[in-house]
């Protein structure tokens, strides 16, 4: 092993597109779109529609700070140029590892529920054994592991498509059924809202993850920005019609209850096993996992490049070209996280992460550009904004206090 080893750049644009768009959907609709109609009810579609807008203000921040770093431990390093500050910039770095883990431990436990589909285990047994595998994955090499992340994605949209066809005769309900998608503006109604839109803006996760492959990716100031923002925008439109199609079938309750609730829908609509989308469900769900995995290693690999983390973190394996310690250690966090806490608790955590560290990187962006530096051929964006998106992203974290409180 040696120390001067440098990471592999090896990520085409169509890979690293597949690498955010599959983890931004495995994240989001396979696992909690049940849980977000719990809270939001048939007003489902506008919670996802109001974390697309908090979600999508920033990624285009993301996609102009990547442009002009393209660098691992991204958002740690963003925060460092805006402020300067070394305390802040790794607790920023800190922040989104435990987001990684948290999200990793999260996906693994929905997997749980999809799997018992076909066959009934332990909780605990499933969740060490797959994360256990996805840590040899993301140990193998960036180019392996990001191509069979792209092809799971590939499953995860052909799955979404199926749902989709199986249900489209539904649609014909929306003539009569429409008002039902329609908020009023009495306060429980977005109250239920606000906390559904809280649940689903982690289905949001992933676009913010792939600025930490950036060292491993072909020309990555053009090709990241790019991949950023159309990732972000084919998973919203996904989300909006699924979760449409999906409430138009079974009730709030019923999604609500469920732990595989595409499956469900698709057995409704059927009247068969629901095996298929089963599958693709779980290759969903483990795309998801492992993605985070690998972002969570390469922060560290980034922090460790900074001096802000041990040397060790930063290690990459001469043979693999990964960073083998790092990946290691945060799969075993992740398993005790998976083990020890529930998936809503998970979730709540990782989006209050989120919007955190969305709130500071969004900061750093505006200080950078009121600076007027120079940054040569770069994506870039409208001064104004990096101001929406922290304005948008601290009260989206305030009124998810206050909602709690009400």
């Amino acid at each position: 092993m040696s120390e001067t080893t440098e990471l592999r750049r090896s990520l085409s644009l169509p890979l690293v597109c597949l690498y955010g768009l599959g983890n931004i959907l495995g994240a989001g609709v396979y696992v909690l779109i049940g849980k977000v109609a719990g809270e939001a009810g048939y007003f489902t579609p506008v919670a996802f529609l109001l974390a697309s807008i908090i979600a999508g203000v920033t990624a285009f921040s993301f996609a102009e700070l990547t442009s002009r770093f393209p660098v691992s431990a991204g958002e740690a390093v963003y925060v460092q140029e805006g402020f300067g500050i070394k305390q802040l910039s790794l607790l920023v770095g800190l922040l989104i590892v435990l987001t990684g883990v948290v999200s990793s431990a999260a996906i693994a436990k929905g997997f749980v529920g999809y799997l018992d589909v076909f066959v009934e285990l332990p909780d605990a047994v499933v969740i060490i054994m797959l994360l256990a595998i996805l840590g040899v994955i993301a140990i193998w090499g960036i180019l392996e592991s990001v191509s069979a992340a792209a092809i799971f994605t590939l499953l995860e949209v052909g799955g979404l498509i199926l749902v989709l066809g199986v249900a489209a005769p539904e649609l014909e309900q929306l003539s009569r059924r429409g008002a039902d998608f329609i908020p009023d503006l009495k306060m429980h109604s977005w109250v239920g809202i606000t906390s559904g839109a809280f649940l689903a803006f982690y289905a949001y996760v992933g676009f913010e993850d792939m600025v930490n492959v950036a060292e491993e990716v072909k020309n990555p100031r053009r090709n990241l920005p790019i991949a950023i923002v159309s990732a972000l925008a084919l998973a919203t439109v996904m989300y909006i019609m699924v979760a449409v199609t999906s409430l138009l079938v079974l009730t709030p309750n019923e999604l609500s209850r469920s732990g595989a609730p595409l499956a469900d829908v698709y057995q409704f609509v059927t009247g068969r096993s629901p095996w298929l989308i089963s599958v693709v469900s779980l290759f969903a769900v483990i795309n998801g996992a492992l993605i985070q995995i690998i972002m969570a290693s390469r922060v560290c690999y980034g922090l460790a490049k900074q001096s802000w983390l041990p040397d060790a973190m930063g290690r990459v394996n001469s043979k693999t070209q990964t960073p083998i310690y790092a990946t290691v250690v945060l799969t075993g966090i992740t398993i005790i996280a998976a083990l020890w806490l529930p998936i809503e608790t998970l979730a709540s955590m990782t989006t209050s992460l989120l919007l955190l560290v969305f709130t500071l990187v969004n900061l750093a962006l505006l200080r950078i550009k009121r600076r007027g530096e120079p940054a040569g051929e770069i994506f870039e964006v409208n001064i104004l904004v990096p101001i929406v998106g922290a304005l948008l992203c601290a009260t989206f974290l305030l009124l998810r206090v206050l909602s709690a409180c009400y």
